[in-house]
């Protein structure tokens, strides 16, 4: 079923605490008849709208059409957990794209944070960009993995954010006894992403992007212009960024073959009050070494944020809560009863190696997705470096496209079935400890 529509009504934001605390603007009009443009656009989340805002402000026409609203996918749902570097680490990158490459995408990925920071200093504050990342783990292996790791980040890529945290002094910071060790990386961050993804939606359109909600494309023509057709509308545009990630219908094969939506599901708390320091010390977000990971931080208003469980059926399970508060209790006994006040998923894209899949799918139109749990950064960058490519200059494209992500076996129809296989063991894995 079209996972745009499986979970979800049409242009409902979900019934989260980051919709309750925001103030939601007016949606914008669909997509009626025809127009033309430089560029067309397929997604207002991060990477859509941040494609939008770089090629409007170097004076291009450009459509940005979304199939709900702005804000309504992943971008508006996640975790809000601003990482460093990718979902491999740093030394398995090197290994499977060489040293120099992996450096070059390294310095990307720390320009992928820094644009963030930037964008809530500058038209975002209320997203309020909070510095601090810590990573737990689970077993002494783990704990020494992320040791290695902070140390050849600072020996090769003079990178001196990560502080190296022993049993204890994880204990001291994040207040579950489970964890043996772990990080604190203060070069990340996490920020407010529903309150970040409108302010990129209003630069977007204050440059001159024109959006339009309630729009989704039944149909890529490709050509020279191509064509993008909607129940309503067409568009034809020199150069088409196909950015809706796990919310992408299958509209484009070669995207589809790559990208793999999954569901996840974040729970908030009542406020805590004081409360909240017997949980996390400092108003740091936390993940964890769980392949299946828990990730969580505090609100501005003191609620716990804990998210996790990921299932791999395009449909949400009937009840969400239950198995959320059971990993929650488990890493915090002391929230024991602690009521629940809002419980919601979304969906988010992988692929095979949680890596990016950034592609062309023909000499103007250009793909990206798959961000494997850290797109609050990546597709910022993403759409960035697509309207880099777009606008004429696709050097740095290039060598985001060069980590040539392979297709699930069987493509589009077989990914699902073949990954849950591998997610049960995985799951299983995390359950047994080894």
């Amino acid at each position: 079923m079209n996972p745009l529509y499986r979970n979800d009504r049409p242009g409902k934001l979900a019934k989260s605490w980051y919709v309750a605390s925001t103030d939601i603007p007016a949606e914008r009009p669909a997509l009626y008849g025809q127009t033309q443009a430089d560029v067309c656009i397929i997604g207002a989340g991060f990477t859509g709208l941040s494609a939008a805002l770089h090629l409007a402000r170097k004076g291009l026409d450009v459509v940005v059409l979304d199939a709900h609203r702005v804000g309504f996918g992943a971008s508006g749902r996640n975790g809000g957990q601003v990482g460093s570097g990718y979902n491999m680490d740093q030394l398995a990158l090197e290994k499977r794209c060489g040293v120099g490459n992996a450096r070059l995408l390294w310095d990307l990925a720390e320009e992928a944070k820094a644009d963030v920071r930037q964008n809530c200093a500058s038209f975002a504050p209320d997203a309020r960009y909070m510095p601090g990342v810590a990573h737990g783990a689970y077993r002494p292996s783990e704990a020494k993995a992320y040791a290695d790791e902070a140390a050849h980040l600072n020996r090769h890529h003079d990178y001196d954010q990560i502080t190296v945290l022993d049993r204890d002094e994880m204990a001291d910071l994040v207040k579950s006894p489970l964890y043996r060790g772990g990080v604190l990386d203060m070069g990340a961050g996490h920020i407010h992403p529903l309150r970040y993804v409108f302010a990129l939606a209003r630069a977007a359109a204050e440059a001159g992007a024109r959006i339009f909600d309630r729009s989704e494309v039944q149909q890529i023509i490709h050509g020279d212009p191509a064509e993008l057709r909607t129940d309503n509308g067409r568009v034809k545009a020199r150069h088409v960024i196909i950015a809706g990630n796990g919310y992408l219908p299958n509209i484009e094969r070669k995207t589809a073959a790559k990208v793999m939506p999954i569901n996840s599901f974040i729970c908030a708390t009542e406020p805590l009050g004081d409360r909240a320091a017997t949980v996390l010390a400092r108003d740091i977000a936390v993940a964890d070494s769980k392949f299946v990971v828990n990730y969580y931080r505090m609100s501005e208003d003191k609620r716990f944020l804990f998210g996790g469980r990921e299932s791999y059926s395009i449909g949400f399970p009937a009840d969400i809560s239950t198995a959320l508060v059971v990993r929650m209790t488990k890493l915090f006994p002391q929230l024991q009863g602690v009521k629940l006040d809002y419980v919601w998923g979304g969906s988010l894209g992988i692929t095979i190696p949680r890596l990016p899949a950034i592609q062309r799918i023909a000499p103007n139109v250009v793909s990206a997705g798959g961000f494997s749990g850290h797109g609050v950064a990546l597709s910022g960058l993403a759409g960035k470096v697509m309207a880099e490519a777009t606008a004429g200059q696709a050097d740095r494209f290039d060598v985001m496209a060069a980590l040539n992500v392979p297709s699930f076996p069987g493509g589009a129809a077989f990914r699902a079935p073949l990954l849950t296989l591998a997610m049960t063991w995985y799951s299983l894995r995390d359950k047994l400890g080894i």
